[in-house]
C-alpha cells in the first residue's frame, strides 16, 4: 500500500505547474518553464521519499500548452534526460506516479472538436509518463464525461471513442466514478464493454452511490485491474464540514480514515488523498498506516 497526494507540495516553496499566458508563448519561454517544473517535481519526490509518501499525482501543467497547436517546442527531446532521471528515481525507490487531466477532457462529448482536443490532451499525459520510462502502473485517470440527456448512449459513445484510442493511451487510462453522473456501477458496466480499469473514488461513491458497500466497491473495482496495471488505485476524501456538496475536506479525518482501512482490509490498494492540505494529511495518513500490514517502508519491500 502506498499513500499519496495530488500535484502540489505546500512545504517546499516551489511549483511543478508553473505556467504563463498563451499570448506570450515562445519555445524559449516554454523550455525555461518546463526546466523549472521538472526541477521542482524532483524536489517534491525527494521530499516524499524522505517521508515515506510513495504515491504522487503529477499536475497536468508540467508542460504548459503541450496539447495546444501553439506548442512547437520539442520538449520530449529537449528534456529526455531529466524525464528519464525522474522516472528512474521513482522506479528505484518503489514510488508510483499518476496524472489526472482537467474536467474539460470529455471523450464522450457529442462535439467532435471537444473529443479531438480531449484525445490530444490524453496523448500528452501518456507522453509525459512514457518520457519517464514508467511501466503500465503509472496511470492517467478520467471521468466518463457528460450524460447529454441519454446516459446509455453517452456510455456507448465513451466505449466507441475508447476503442479507437492510441495504444499508448490505452495502457495508461483508467476511469473513475464521479459525484453526480456516473456511479461505480456505471463504470463497472463500461469496464465490461471496454476492459478499462475502474478507479474507485470513495467520496464520490458517498455522494453518488450505487448500492454497493465500500468493501465490496473496493473489491469489485480492484478486480478490473490486470497484473500489468499495478495495484488498484483508490481516491479517498471526506466532505468539508459545513461546506457545499462535493467540497473536499481541508484535513484528514483520522477516525474515518482508520475505519476505511479496516473496511477494506486485506485488499491491497494505493490511496490518493484528495484532501486540501496535501502533504500534511499524507504525513498523518502514513503515521496511521504504519500499523497496517499492507504498508511497507521502502527498506522493507
Amino acid at each position: 500500500m502506498k499513500i499519496g497526494y495530488p500535484c502540489i507540495n505546500r512545504s517546499i516553496g516551489c511549483s511543478s505547474g508553473r505556467t504563463f499566458r498563451l499570448s506570450s508563448y515562445s519555445d524559449e519561454r516554454l523550455e525555461e518553464t518546463v526546466r523549472e517544473n521538472l526541477r521542482c517535481l524532483e524536489e517534491i519526490l525527494r521530499y516524499n521519499l524522505k517521508e515515506s509518501i510513495l504515491f504522487f499525482r503529477i499536475g497536468s501543467g508540467l508542460v504548459p500548452f503541450a496539447s495546444h497547436p501553439v506548442c512547437t517546442a520539442p520538449w520530449e527531446e529537449t528534456f529526455a534526460e531529466p524525464f528519464r532521471e525522474i522516472g528512474r528515481f521513482a522506479h528505484e525507490h518503489g514510488m508510483r506516479v499518476s496524472m489526472h487531466p482537467d474536467q474539460f477532457v470529455v471523450i464522450n462529448a457529442k462535439d467532435p472538436g471537444i473529443v479531438e482536443k480531449s484525445v490530444a490532451e490524453l496523448r500528452y499525459h501518456a507522453a509525459v509518463l512514457d518520457a519517464m520510462h514508467l511501466d503500465g502502473s503509472a496511470k492517467v485517470q478520467i471521468h466518463v464525461g457528460g450524460v447529454y440527456g441519454d446516459k446509455k448512449a453517452s456510455m456507448e459513445r465513451f466505449a466507441s471513442v475508447y476503442s479507437r484510442l492510441d495504444e499508448g493511451i490505452l495502457r495508461r487510462l483508467v476511469v473513475e466514478n464521479d459525484d453526480s453522473r456516473y456511479t461505480l456501477a456505471d463504470c463497472l458496466r463500461i469496464h465490461e464493454e471496454t476492459g478499462i480499469p475502474v478507479l474507485f473514488d470513495v467520496f464520490h461513491h458517498q455522494l453518488n452511490p450505487s448500492g454497493i458497500a465500500v468493501a465490496g466497491a473496493v473489491e469489485q473495482s480492484g478486480a478490473t485491474w490486470r497484473p500489468g496495471d499495478g495495484i488498484p488505485m483508490t481516491d479517498y476524501s471526506t466532505p468539508m464540514p459545513g461546506g457545499r456538496r462535493g467540497r473536499h475536506a481541508e484535513s484528514l479525518d483520522a477516525a474515518d480514515f482508520e475505519q476505511f482501512l479496516a473496511e477494506t482490509a486485506p485488499t491491497d490498494i494505493d490511496i490518493m488523498l484528495e484532501i486540501k492540505d496535501k502533504e500534511k494529511s499524507a504525513l498523518a495518513a502514513v503515521g496511521i498506516v504504519r500499523r497496517d500490514g499492507r504498508f511497507l517502508l521502502p527498506a522493507e519491500r
